[in-house]
């Protein structure tokens, strides 16, 4: 799944398949500027800042379960959004800090440091990776990914695929290549 905001005549939180298609809302009230957007892979939780609204909240996959992690001053000016272990960090653009919140006690927030331009923060680490299984893009023995000539997109599972082409090229009949 692709999980995005948007903000502009109705903001929300959306998720669709990887190659377009099943798009769904999943947030779509008492949200106003939904930027920053982070992935909780192991409890399928999405986590996002709303810099309109000063706050940071979270639903699960489906849009339920929805709660405030942290609101107000504290949280204003952020960018950026990153989920390890019990906590969640952020960017703040205001004063370029990097801020450390508890995502299950709003209380315990720091900030961890100061640093000059920054404005995204990732996590990358082992055991935030999921696990990848055989999939419908994998490369054929052609050298194709998922048989397609140009791009292949997971659909609907990783058993599905959608094929796609490069701008300037419109895919064949055959639903593979690309001319």
């Amino acid at each position: 799944k692709l999980f995005f905001t948007d903000y502009g005549n109705a903001a929300k939180v959306e998720r669709c398949d990887m190659d377009g298609m099943n798009r769904t809302w999943i947030v779509e009230s008492k949200i106003e500027q939904p930027t920053a957007l982070a992935l909780d892979l192991v409890n399928k939780y999405v986590y996002w800042v709303d810099i309109y609204l000063d706050s940071v909240e979270v639903v699960d996959y489906q849009g339920r379960k929805r709660h405030t992690i942290i609101k107000g001053r504290q949280v204003r000016h952020l960018c950026g959004l990153a989920v390890f272990e019990n906590y969640l960090y952020t960017v703040n653009s205001d004063n370029l800090s990097i801020l450390q919140i508890n995502r299950y006690n709003s209380t315990d927030a720091q900030t961890l440091a100061r640093l000059a331009n920054v404005k995204e923060i990732r996590v990358y680490q082992k055991r935030t990776q999921t696990a990848v299984r055989s999939h419908a893009c994998e490369v054929d023995p052609y050298g194709m990914p998922g048989g397609c000539s140009h791009i292949c997109l997971l659909s609907s599972n990783y058993k599905a695929r959608t094929c796609r082409c490069r701008t300037g090229f419109i895919l064949g009949s055959d639903g593979r290549s690309c001319k």
